[in-house]
């Protein structure tokens, strides 16, 4: 009976270490998981992400990490207050023509101050920069309204707090190098902080844009209601494609999406660019919203 008594508490003894191995397994499994993304940060208040969209979000960061180069990506739920970025949300990346969206922000606030005066031809200048990204559009309203010793004065007010020019080109909205973290904190100041007007007539720019607008966080699909900006360029060093895109999705835009995708291939890169940007935010939000 005592050998017996001593078989069964080693027995005890050896099924606890078995379960206390398992547990440690099961908890490394979780950590790896949760640190899967290397630097990818989950920042949450509220009731976070739907779990739905969680699952959706590690799909597309999957996704993102089988393509060319690197892609910046933030989502936010402005409900929330959910937030997650991957790893290179803030590695700087030639902005390219998302800018066009700060300027107008900032156009109709100095026009709303009183020190500028927006005329009817001006207007229809923004409305081509937001529609179809004109360029002539963009270069027309930064000099006439004070270029370099203006607009970047208040574009961090904006959201736009890790932008920077460097010496390599001339300082204008074309060569502003910026983040998806950038971008991200720029739609919430339009959609969050501008007067309901100036709002709301982003919103619609945004929603209606320009066939050549139609990629990137339109990916979403129709049902997702997008609106968004583009930038696109093959502005490295080397030659490479930079293609960039922040808008909206969801009833009353409670969702944004940030995406700064650094190609790194030269030949056809625009197209990889237009794909890689496009399927994120298919994989996030189309046929989430029904």
């Amino acid at each position: 009976m005592r050998s017996l008594a001593i078989f069964e508490h080693r027995g005890r003894r050896h099924f606890l270490m078995v379960l206390s191995g398992v547990l440690l397994t099961v908890v490394a499994v979780m950590i790896r998981a949760h640190t899967a993304t290397d630097d990818a940060q989950f920042s949450q208040s509220g009731t976070g992400f739907d779990p739905a969209l969680m699952v959706r979000i590690a799909q597309a960061e999957a996704y993102a990490r089988t393509r060319p180069g690197f892609a910046g990506i933030v989502v936010r739920d402005r409900t929330t207050g959910a937030v997650w970025r991957s790893a290179d949300a803030g590695a700087l990346v030639w902005a390219c023509s998302t800018p066009k969206l700060a300027m107008v922000v900032d156009l109709l606030l100095r026009n709303d101050s009183g020190a500028i005066t927006l005329t009817a031809e001006d207007r229809e200048l923004m409305h081509t920069m937001l529609n179809s990204s004109d360029n002539e559009a963009a270069t027309t309203m930064w000099y006439r309204y004070g270029g370099e010793a203006e607009y970047p004065t208040r574009f961090p007010s904006y959201g736009m707090t890790d932008m920077k020019f460097t010496d390599q080109h001339k300082h204008y909205w074309g060569w502003i190098l910026t983040t998806a973290n950038d971008l991200d904190r720029l739609i919430n100041y339009v959609l969050e902080k501008l007067p309901a007007q100036h709002r709301d007539y982003i919103v619609g720019e945004m929603r209606s844009v320009d066939v050549n607008q139609q990629w990137g966080v339109w990916g979403a699909g129709a049902k997702a209601r997008p609106g968004n900006k583009n930038g696109w360029s093959d502005d490295n060093a080397d030659g490479s494609w930079l293609m960039n895109s922040v808008g909206f999705v969801g009833p009353d835009e409670r969702y944004t999406l940030a995406i700064m995708d650094n190609t790194r291939v030269i030949e056809g890169g625009d197209k990889v660019g237009m794909e890689t940007t496009t399927k994120i935010s298919e994989i996030l939000f189309n046929g989430y919203f029904g």
